[in-house]
């Protein structure tokens, strides 16, 4: 791989991983009083990942799940963001 497929790589990498901890912080009710660093971190990550799950959400609302809510953005983000990592590493 060239040197810009690698940096390519690398940030879908890191994105992929802050949408893996976004969905596994989403099982855990954080406040600022709770747990100041899986609050942090949860604020840092929804930060990052908004932007992108956002047009999904208005595509597909959260499905009401019982007395919670079923977001399935970030799995329909994490399959997209895979096919546009391997097209893009496919033409470099």
């Amino acid at each position: 791989m060239t040197p810009i497929a690698n940096v390519i790589d690398l940030a879908f990498q890191i994105f992929y991983y802050a949408l893996l901890i976004r969905i596994i912080l989403s099982f855990f009710a954080t406040t600022s009083h709770s747990s100041h660093f899986l609050y942090q971190l949860r604020m840092i990550v929804f930060k990052v990942t908004e932007p992108v799950l956002a047009p999904f959400r208005n595509l597909i609302p959260p499905i009401q799940v019982g007395a919670g809510y079923l977001d399935l953005s970030p799995l329909i983000a994490l399959v997209l963001l895979n096919i546009v990592r391997n097209l893009i590493l496919s033409l470099l």
